[in-house]
């Protein structure tokens, strides 16, 4: 029976909170980049949007340009309807969320995720955060009902001291690939599991 995180959350002993920062507060709705035809932020061809705006700034960052919530430019109706016609092709496996910090951007990232799920169900849909799973599933509404449309979630922050370049989708030991639907029906973090995945 599928879980939504909205229901786990409410399940959790109440540890307390992550350091809250919610998107309406701070999100400018700007996209650093979209890339077509990645092939490198999940599997297979993907569609890449790269939002605008962290406040974990995490020492080391691969992308601290992005950190900035202004960095970039505004997210625009006709990106939106050039994403979706884009994942129309058969070749592409699905949408990729991360940047920057999508669970700050989540007008952005939730209008994009419902829209694939509405039009492309076969799509699957990634997304990188700071915030670990579990951190996610004691935070605002807005989180949890993105966390609800994702299918893997490569969570935690990016940490020097645990730094692998020889890991799959990760920058450092700590960060999970998270299995959310998965993990929504255990109630607990269950892990995306992939020959290719280190």
């Amino acid at each position: 029976m599928h879980i939504s995180a909205k229901e786990l959350s409410a399940r959790l002993p109440k540890n307390p909170a992550p350091k809250e920062w919610l998107a309406p507060d701070l999100s400018q709705d700007y996209v650093a980049d979209i890339k077509y035809h990645d092939a490198v932020d999940g599997p297979g061809y993907r569609v890449a949007v790269y939002l605008s705006g962290c406040r974990f700034q995490c020492p080391g960052c691969y992308n601290q340009a992005v950190q900035s919530f202004r960095y970039g430019r505004p997210f625009t109706d006709q990106d939106f309807e050039e994403i979706m016609a884009a994942l129309a092709e058969p070749y592409y496996q699905g949408l990729t969320l991360l940047g920057g910090e999508p669970f700050l951007n989540t007008r952005i990232a939730l209008r994009l995720a419902k829209a694939v799920r509405e039009r492309y169900p076969d799509k699957n849909i990634w997304s990188w955060s700071g915030y670990t799973y579990e951190e996610l599933l004691q935070d605002s509404a807005d989180k949890l009902e993105l966390l609800d449309t994702i299918d893997v979630l490569v969570d935690g922050r990016f940490l020097e001291a645990e730094k692998d370049l020889t890991l799959s989708f990760r920058g450092s030991r700590n960060q999970r690939l998270v299995d959310v639907p998965a993990s929504q029906q255990a109630g607990s973090v269950q892990l995306f599991d992939a020959w290719y995945v280190k």
